[in-house]
């Protein structure tokens, strides 16, 4: 008798059309079709022989076509009956020992800087995402590296408008003194004064469009990511909040720069209090497989949250928005996307959110 292993790195994430295959060893996600899944459900309890004697003929030569696929991606391999399957299955446990992981800050001045700053000789926090609506200079951006100089913070990501004076010279010189600034992505780039340069220490992206901090939330194929942290997070955690603190422009302390509810002022009140505050965590927990629509979506555990912008169609019993994020365009029965933004059934969650229907 033959029996097919499926090894403990793949995972597969079933969906309500489709399922998909994540190689975590590979860090690489395929979609295939729902027989597939059952298929491998069936062949963890019996041998190749038996679930083919389940089936008629033309569906043995479709089992076996299936099994040549999982062989052929190295998803697996065949034993026979004196194997002992001394596999450990795959533990999707989550820790961090991060307080908070993630900061993100709409930047208005730079003492809101030192306020953080001054947090972290007490809470750990790890990246450090930075959005302007003013444009920087060199000695600022230097000087927001040098702020947080001995301290745990690992990377700072910045997104501010592009100006002239970004040159050659601007960008190298910034890449030579910065030792935190792991990425700067530029806006409003009609005619930009730099070249690629493959030596910087820090990722470089421009775009001629103008990005708002409302341009948050947009769920696409193109911000997937399969990896162990990101698939185990998702599991256990909420994919965009959990371990978050969140800055607006007027100081207000949040989950999220763009969610309603605050929790205080940084001018005023301690980032260690606000993680003591009932409601500042209840987000935390809330994993896609909560989530209305979202939980029969074979993407669930590759794709980030928004709990920002939502559909505003559910709720659970502890008062959690549990919609669907509103700027996901894609349907998991059908197994189609389509362009959130023009679709009549958003469109009341739109006008709540300020959104000019059709654009």
């Amino acid at each position: 008798m033959r029996y097919f292993n499926l090894f403990s790195s793949v995972f597969i994430t079933k969906g309500a059309s489709r399922v998909l295959i994540s190689d975590l060893e590979r860090n690489v996600s395929e979609l295939q079709s729902l027989d597939l899944y059952n298929l491998t459900e069936d062949l963890k309890l019996n041998s190749i022989e038996d679930v083919i004697k389940e089936y008629d003929r033309d569906s043995g030569e479709i089992i076996n076509e299936y099994i040549d696929f999982l062989l052929a991606q190295e998803y697996g391999f065949i034993s026979h009956n004196d194997w002992d399957n001394s596999f450990i299955p795959l533990s999707f446990d989550y820790n961090s020992a991060d307080v908070i992981n993630n900061l993100f800050l709409e930047l208005d001045n730079f003492s809101v800087l030192h306020k953080i700053r001054c947090a972290m000789d007490t809470i750990d926090i790890r990246y450090l995402v930075i959005y302007s609506i003013r444009q920087l200079s060199k000695e600022e951006l230097e000087e927001i590296d040098f702020i947080f100089e001995n301290t745990s913070l690992e990377g700072i990501e910045i997104y501010c408008p592009y100006h002239d004076e970004m040159n050659d010279a601007f960008i190298s010189g910034l890449s030579d003194q910065s030792r935190r600034i792991y990425k700067l992505v530029l806006y409003n780039c009609d005619n930009i004064t730099f070249s690629t340069n493959e030596n910087l220490k820090f990722s470089l992206e421009y775009t001629k469009d103008h990005i708002t901090i409302k341009s948050c939330g947009i769920v696409d194929l193109k911000y997937f990511n399969t990896n162990n942290t990101k698939i185990f997070e998702s599991k256990n955690y909420n994919s965009c909040l959990f371990k978050k603190i969140g800055i607006d422009i007027e100081g207000n302390i949040k989950n999220c720069p763009l969610m309603p509810d605050h929790f205080g002022n940084i001018r005023n009140t301690s980032l260690e209090k606000v993680l003591e505050m009932a409601g500042f965590k209840k987000y935390w927990n809330l994993t896609k497989d909560h989530i209305a629509i979202c939980k029969d979506c074979e993407f669930r555990y590759i794709c980030t949250d928004c709990r920002a912008f939502t559909e505003k169609t559910h709720q659970n019993e502890d008062g959690l928005d549990t919609s669907k994020p509103l700027k996901c365009g894609y349907d998991p029965y059908t197994g189609e996307w389509s362009d959130w933004s023009t679709n009549p059934l958003k469109e009341k969650a739109m006008k709540y959110y300020y959104f000019k229907i059709n654009k």
